[in-house]
């Protein structure tokens, strides 16, 4: 039986200044911190399973230290050692513990050199009382500060080499399926989205063509109820003085959003809601032509985020 990816776990960012960081992300999007280890803040939202959706490292500069992703079985994490070393990818084992709440994980690069992570074990880890839900099937109390998502949704990557190698890349070797593109003609693909799961997309790849390294992060999501929640968060973030782009909605994904930028790191986040599933064992990828693009990126609202301009390390 083939390794398969069960989902999008989490991300570890590095940032120049953790002050600012752990104030935006925990006081104004509204996050609860599991624990710090070592300086490493291990935060997730409110509908956040495992111990973990994002952390936070003082670094030098704003990067992307891994984008970690869950397997279906334990035994998962080996085989993909296996595939991924055949494949000609430089595999790292990170043992259990170095990374809080994390069982034994595997670390590799892309063909990109943006930095991937693949584990299974990972603590549920229960919340103090006076942050804890009532209910049973939820972790956190809802709405108890900040714009408060309820989930990490997805990572859009940017790249200065042909995104469509990457496509094909995260294809053969995780198993991802090509759900909606933007084909620029002449076999120029300037944008893909990819998923795991009935998501539209885990991750995406897009085109940065004057990027100084070819490892860009475009942005990091986090998923909202219904596009109210977006609107709130929109008040939110006003009343901080924080500079945003949006609301509108997509064409492609479908998808209602909010993008801002953390204080502290520069990495762009987006706010997340809407959009649709895919359920269809059949799908076929949806192509998005040049003259389709102005439904494609903004069905309606402020214009989305189109460019790479000032994307961040991965």
């Amino acid at each position: 039986m083939l390794p398969e990816i069960a989902k999008l776990g989490h991300i570890a960012l590095i940032t120049p200044d953790l002050k600012k960081s752990l104030w935006f992300f925990t006081e104004v999007l509204g996050l609860e911190e599991t624990e710090d280890v070592n300086g490493t803040h291990y935060l997730r939202a409110w509908g956040d399973f495992e111990h973990h959706s994002l952390s936070l490292t003082q670094g030098k500069k704003s990067k992307v230290d891994h984008i970690a992703w869950r397997t279906k079985r334990p035994e998962d994490v080996g085989k993909f050692a296996k595939m991924l070393e055949a494949a000609g990818a430089k595999v790292t084992w990170v043992e259990k513990g170095v990374e809080a709440g994390q069982g034994r994980a595997i670390r590799f690069q892309l063909p990109s050199e943006h930095p991937f992570e693949i584990y299974y074990e990972m603590e549920k880890t229960k919340p103090d009382q006076e942050r804890k839900s009532v209910l049973k099937n939820q972790v956190y109390k809802s709405w108890r500060k900040g714009a408060s998502p309820r989930r990490f949704d997805h990572v859009n990557l940017a790249t200065s080499q042909d995104p469509a190698a990457i496509h094909k890349w995260l294809i053969d070797n995780l198993g991802f399926k090509l759900r909606e593109y933007v084909d620029l003609g002449n076999g120029v693909i300037q944008a893909g989205w990819l998923s795991v799961t009935p998501l539209v997309h885990d991750i995406a790849v897009m085109a940065e063509p004057e990027a100084e390294t070819p490892n860009r992060l475009h942005h990091l999501a986090y998923w909202f109820d219904n596009a109210q929640d977006i609107l709130r968060a929109a008040d939110i973030l006003s009343e901080y003085g924080i500079e945003f782009v949006g609301p509108g909605k997509h064409g492609i994904s479908q998808a209602i959003y909010l993008y801002v930028k953390d204080a502290g790191s520069n990495h762009r986040i987006e706010l997340f809601s809407g959009s649709y599933l895919i359920f269809e064992p059949d799908w076929e990828p949806v192509q998005w032509t040049p003259e389709d693009l102005k439904v494609g990126l903004t069905y309606w609202g402020q214009d989305a985020v189109i460019g790479n301009e000032e994307s961040t390390e991965a």
